[in-house]
């Protein structure tokens, strides 16, 4: 199998090292492992693309390439240019540092590189570590990711559907902010939404007088509905959420009918 890795950290991540380590046991021994990731972080991306400015490509390895772009970019990159003789069987990214559960899913790079797979026809996955205070303190925080990923990876790929009408599926992964051997197993879960919580941004000024905005995260401890994605994550479980990039509310046609003429 050959399979393409990417993340939204940043090329020389650690959650990139530990998503290597993952595609190369499911590539196998016969198997190639790609890597094409951002030059630099590219959190909070989502799944935009360098529309209007080319993109520096830079080689650092035979199959490795440094992209001056967001995780979609790169994605694009890959199977059009650095890949485009010899396309990847399957498309990871991650393991995100921190979750991308919840509400978090809407601005993550690291799902959109797994979007933007989705969209060229490449089964892909997304990967994110919740970090807690359990892992935090841990020799590896990814240790969860470390240890369950290729399984994880493998159910999917065993239980996905060969073929599927309309938009292709990618799945959303949230390893449990805990140790590998604390981990409960895995669960399919919707998407959740934390409670009153939302981003938000701190004002600063500089020691010039000039005023700056930081965006500033909510709590990432606050769980969401029983059996959605971050209560599932934050009480030991891997979750694996189905995805595709069709943003149409299909179940509120019915109570709209009255705008058709």
């Amino acid at each position: 199998m050959r399979i393409l890795i990417t993340n939204d950290d940043g090329i020389h991540a650690p959650g990139l090292k530990t998503l290597h380590a993952i595609a190369t046991t499911i590539a196998g021994p016969t198997g190639e492992v790609w890597t094409v990731a951002p030059a630099y972080e590219q959190s909070g991306v989502a799944h935009c693309i360098s529309y209007t400015r080319p993109m520096m490509v830079e080689r650092i390895g035979k199959h490795a390439f440094s992209i001056e772009g967001s995780p979609a970019d790169c994605v694009l990159a890959a199977l059009h240019d650095s890949m485009k003789d010899s396309p990847p069987d399957l498309v990871l990214s991650g393991v995100n540092r921190g979750n991308n559960a919840a509400e978090n899913a809407m601005y993550s790079g690291t799902i959109g590189g797994a979007m933007e797979a989705a969209l060229q026809g490449i089964p892909a996955v997304a990967m994110s570590q919740y970090f807690g205070p359990a892992n935090r303190v841990l020799d590896d925080a990814f240790e969860a990711a470390a240890e369950h990923g290729a399984d994880v990876i493998r159910r999917i790929l065993d239980a996905t559907p060969a073929h599927i009408d309309g938009y292709r599926l990618f799945y959303n992964v949230n390893f449990p902010p805990t140790a590998a051997a604390d981990v409960q197993g895995i669960r399919l879960a919707p998407q959740g939404i934390r409670s009153e919580t939302s981003f938000s941004t701190t004002p600063h000024v500089s020691p010039q007088g000039r005023r700056y905005l930081w965006i500033q995260g909510a709590d990432q401890q606050i769980p969401t509905a029983a059996h959605t994605d971050a209560a599932l994550n934050l009480n030991g479980y891997i979750t694996v959420t189905p995805m595709r990039a069709d943003f149409t509310a299909h179940d509120s046609f019915a109570s709209l009918e009255a705008i058709n003429t």
